[in-house]
């Protein structure tokens, strides 16, 4: 066989503090996540691309205040009590709107939880003004809550989130694959996943080393991924 068969092995994200790169589209969000003690109401939401940093940025809160992370799609009405009864972060809002009991779960969750005294996080990818909520409730609660926005990120951004896709994979190519990479890519998270995920497997199949002039002879397949 030419190429060896490859495994959806897992891959383990680096989510602490100091693994978050800061630059100027992500470090105006940041800030308000680490002045939590200033969160207008107690409830913040953080929204942005998919891949750009939420869920990252999400655990380093949780972590820091000792709570946990909780999918929008495992909550259930069952554990409103169990939810609300300490700081909660609640990850991709979006993935349960437009279901009207999942979202009274939330609403309740979310009262229950500032009348608590806890701290309410919230991510989501879009824009919260083009979230469509069964609940009107509901609808006027997030509208209502304080949003910070990761940007797309810069060029200094983007090279530092390829390094660290890589590294997630204990992949870590030499420097010149970097600026090589960040003249031909679309400048986004979904873009940088991607690519690094097709490199990793096709210098797996192939049994090649990472270096430039390999990504430069799949880059035509890269791009169009």
């Amino acid at each position: 066989m030419s190429e060896q068969l490859t495994f959806d092995l897992p891959t383990r994200p680096a989510l602490e503090r100091g693994d978050f790169f800061i630059a100027n589209s992500n470090a105006l969000a940041l800030a308000m996540i680490e002045d939590c003690e200033n969160w207008p109401q107690n409830k913040h939401l953080l929204v942005g691309p998919k891949g750009s940093g939420k869920t990252h940025l999400a655990n380093v809160w949780a972590n820091h205040r000792g709570t946990r992370v909780i999918a929008a799609t495992d909550i259930t009405d069952q554990s409103v009590e169990e939810y609300a009864a300490h700081d909660l972060v609640i990850d991709d809002i979006p993935t349960l709107l437009g279901d009207a009991s999942r979202e009274a779960t939330l609403f309740h969750i979310h009262n229950l939880c500032l009348a608590n005294g806890n701290a309410l996080l919230m991510t989501g990818t879009g824009d919260v003004a083009t979230w469509t909520c069964a609940l009107p409730d509901l609808a006027s609660r997030l509208n209502g809550t304080r949003t910070a926005r990761l940007d797309p990120p810069d060029d200094m951004l983007f090279q530092a989130l390829l390094a660290k896709l890589f590294a997630d994979r204990q992949l870590f190519p030499p420097p010149d694959v970097f600026p090589y990479l960040l003249l031909r890519l679309e400048r986004s998270y979904d873009a940088a996943q991607n690519a690094v995920d097709h490199i990793d497997r096709a210098a797996l199949s192939r049994k090649r080393a990472i270096t430039r002039s390999f990504v430069a002879s799949i880059i035509d397949d890269l791009i169009t991924a």
